[in-house]
């Protein structure tokens, strides 16, 4: 049974279960996931684009479905015992379920740690009960694992191999009929549905400011699995911004981008491993912020700034997360060559820190080493980074 209740957890998930196939052709995996573990052979029980929200108000909207979720999982480990239960990420849901397992006698592998070193650290003694083996996508996470007596290993980044580019700007550019001697801005609004309602409107307006400097600016946006063009496209038209809408591609299309306005979210780790500058924006209900405020133990909320240990690119959060602020970056970023260079620099050093590739390989023959499967089907796969 595979877990992975969001949009970056189904491409991981994908990958991972596609690497386990080469091992063990012959398992079989189900569970919570989207349309790319769907393709990857993965029995798809619940979708996980029905699951993919943040915030403690907006999980209270969609429990009927969650919980339902949730139930029709349990029944499968009690009754059914699978040799193995790997949970992706999404720690409120997949520790509970972990805790079932537990009870069941089915081991557990956690790929791609909740990110309790930020906030409520105390939960890892709960995982230290509840997972037989971490795998962590971060180097500082495997000696916060350590310290607490949970077995772990740092497997790097999956980003790293599924980051692929090979076209240089101009011929990204090209490859998506956008002009490259014009301004190109990627408009990221993430993938769930409660970001869209909030974001979208407020890099849409900040869309406008930025038509407003550069005329013949043209914008591009990825449309993430677990959403429809009908839930981007009338408020682009409503505000007038015409903008390149695309499933495909989106490592060539960061390429092609001169700069992206982008939400916080895993997202924000590819962009900065193609080496495009972005500003990040955020905003919660005022509630969840509130609490997050309270709870939350680092400075920064972007994944790439947390890997740098320091703010490389900027944060927009909250009331600071308006038109005018992220059209004010943008523009800075668009017009101050050594600005934009400089934060180049930096984000080739955050790829320098999260590993050497491989990522994906190595979880497979963690989860099969769990599943007693023999060793010898793990010949010749890259050996996992130290």
């Amino acid at each position: 049974m595979i877990v992975a209740g969001e949009a970056s957890g189904d491409i991981y998930g994908a990958d991972l279960v596609n690497e386990t196939l080469k091992l063990a052709p012959d398992l079989h995996f189900f569970g919570i996931g989207g349309a790319r573990m769907c393709e990857a052979g993965v029995e798809i029980l619940v979708d996980s684009s029905d699951m993919a929200v943040v915030g403690l108000v907006e999980v209270i909207k969609h429990f009927d479905v969650i919980s339902s979720a949730f139930l029709k999982l349990k029944k499968i480990v009690l009754n059914e015992s699978p040799d193995l239960l790997i949970l992706i990420d999404y720690p409120g849901f997949n520790l509970r379920l972990a805790k079932v397992a537990k009870k069941a006698g089915v081991k557990v592998l956690y790929y791609i740690s909740p990110q309790i070193w930020a906030w409520r650290q105390g939960r890892v003694k709960k995982i230290a009960r509840l997972v037989d083996h971490m795998a962590v996508i971060l180097p500082f996470e495997a000696p916060f694992y350590q310290k607490a007596g949970v077995p772990v290993t740092f497997v790097g980044h999956p980003m790293l191999d599924l980051v692929k580019v090979a076209l240089n700007r101009f011929d990204a550019a090209a490859s998506f009929n956008l002009d490259p001697s014009r301004k190109i801005v990627g408009l990221f609004p993430g993938s769930r549905r409660n970001e869209i309602e909030r974001l979208l409107p407020v890099i849409i307006a900040a869309a406008g400011k930025l038509k407003e400097r550069f005329p013949d600016i043209q914008f591009i946006l990825p449309l993430a699995s677990t959403l429809q063009s009908d839930d981007i496209v009338p408020l682009l038209a409503a505000a007038n911004i015409n903008a390149t809408i695309t499933r495909e591609r989106i490592h060539d299309m960061i390429r092609a981008c001169d700069a992206v306005i982008s939400v916080s979210g895993t997202v924000t780790l590819e962009i900065a491993l193609v080496g495009t500058p972005m500003v990040i924006i955020y905003k919660l209900s005022p509630l969840t912020y509130q609490l997050a405020k309270r709870l939350v133990k680092i400075d920064n909320i972007g994944l790439c700034n947390i890997v740098a240990g320091e703010t490389v690119v900027r944060e927009l959060i909250q009331e600071q997360a308006n038109p005018t602020a992220i059209a004010a970056e943008i523009e800075m970023l668009l017009t101050d060559t050594a600005y934009h260079a400089a934060i180049e620099q930096k984000l080739g050093e955050v790829r320098a820190k999260l590993g050497r590739g491989g990522a994906s390989a190595h979880v497979a023959r963690l989860a099969l080493a769990l599943c007693g499967i023999s060793d010898e089907m793990h010949e010749g796969l890259p050996e996992a980074p130290q």
